[in-house]
């Protein structure tokens, strides 16, 4: 009956039979699966050298399975929490059911890689965290690979020994770019770059400022510069400073020799030409001075510099003038003249001598007397004078004379 009865039900209810049974095997099918849903997830860093890196493993439905991280050479650096490889850089500062984290200080290239967050359940589940270092560049240095020689070229060479990724390098000078051809080379997990120049150079580029810039992204728009002065070589210049004046005997003498070249000569040589240097000459550096002068240190005297590049010289010429002594002639005694006619050298003063500025040895005689103008005007003036007394005594004579002889015919009237 049982057999008939159990039948009946399944003829009677076979739908509602059928939802019990996928219902139970719903429930079973979770019961199984939800320990496997655990799942562990990793976050990718990038890091500066010499910093600190964050590694991350999230984890979902954690239920205290096993977790494991272990570095790039899949060694196990913690075991569910605990330290497994020694190695104070790494520390465990986290450990949640939703997230495990560690710390790895004073970061290397050398610890680029994937870290491995591994979740040890009925199936074993990992993700990779991978560590990326960033290595910014040092100051770049300049190479002189030749010298810059006027009217050559010069050859610089600005250098960045290690930086990840390559870094870029320009030069600059007066903010404008100069082209440079460019060269890379991998050294592993870094990079070298240079970047070469060669500019045409005269002696007024000596001293120009040139700039190296180098450009990375690890310096956050920052730039790293290289300040260079060119230094350019050039023979010397010479040029003899000299007193302004006449010079006398007795007098001192002092010479400068101006000089300019790069190097700058150390060594400057005064000479005489035709002649050796007096015995009161004395140099000192670039001066050269020669007290109580004479006439027998004229001449002609020379200065010299040199340096690697060439030579110059200048020379200046020494004229020497005697002391000529101002003196004063007596005045000549005038011829004895008639005492009616005033003697006119009255008016002279006496002669005396002079130096003529533009000859000081010459000796100019003039006369230190009254203008001509003034002699004449007094001379004319008494010429003048003895005519009107003249006229006058002349027209008063003729007068005298007519008067006597209009009174003869009255008084032989009478």
């Amino acid at each position: 009956m049982r057999p008939v009865r159990s039948s009946g039900l399944c003829c009677l209810f076979p739908g509602s039979f059928s939802l019990t049974l996928h219902s139970l095997v719903l429930v079973l099918l979770l019961l199984c699966i939800t320990p496997r849903c655990q799942a562990v997830q990793a976050e990718n860093v990038t890091v500066l050298e010499g910093g600190t890196a964050q590694i991350s493993c999230r984890l979902q439905n954690y239920d205290g399975s096993i977790v494991v991280i272990q570095n790039p050479r899949r060694q196990t650096l913690f075991f569910n929490g605990t330290r497994a490889l020694k190695d104070d850089r790494f520390q465990m500062v986290l450990f949640t059911q939703r997230l495990v984290r560690i710390t790895l200080t004073n970061v290397s290239v050398s610890d680029e890689g994937g870290y491995f967050c591994q979740l040890y359940t009925d199936a074993t589940h990992h993700q990779v965290a991978t560590l990326s270092v960033s290595v910014p560049p040092e100051t770049p240095t300049v190479e002189v690979k030749q010298e810059a020689v006027e009217g050559g070229e010069a050859e610089l060479t600005c250098v960045s020994p290690r930086s990840k990724p390559a870094t870029t390098l320009r030069w600059m000078r007066n903010g404008r770019e100069i082209p440079g051809v460019v060269s890379q080379q991998d050294n592993g997990k870094t990079f070298s770059v240079s970047s070469t120049i060669r500019i045409p150079v005269e002696r007024k580029d000596n001293g120009a400022a040139l700039n190296c810039e180098a450009i990375h992204p690890a310096l956050s728009g920052q730039k790293r510069v290289r300040h260079y002065r060119l230094d350019v070589y050039f023979a010397p210049t010479v040029r003899i400073v000299s007193p302004t004046g006449i010079l006398r005997e007795g007098d001192s003498l002092s010479l400068t020799c101006s000089i300019t070249g790069n190097p700058l000569p150390r060594d400057i040589t005064w000479s005489k030409i035709n002649d050796t240097l007096p015995e009161r000459a004395e140099i000192s550096g670039p001066t050269l001075q020669i007290s109580r002068l004479s006439q027998s240190h004229n001449g002609t005297y020379l200065c010299q510099a040199q340096n690697n590049y060439g030579r110059a010289a200048d020379h200046y010429t020494l004229l020497v003038y005697e002391n000529v002594s101002v003196t004063t002639m007596a005045p000549t005694t005038p011829p004895t003249q008639p005492t009616s006619t005033p003697p006119t050298t009255s008016l002279l003063k006496p002669k005396s001598r002079f130096l003529d500025p533009e000859d000081p040895g010459a000796v100019v005689e003039t006369h230190s007397a009254v203008p001509y103008a003034v002699i004449g005007g007094v001379l004319a003036l008494l010429v003048f004078t003895v005519i009107c007394v003249l006229i006058v005594t002349i027209w008063c004579s003729v007068r005298q004379k007519g008067s006597y002889r209009t009174r003869e015919p009255i008084l032989a009237w009478y």
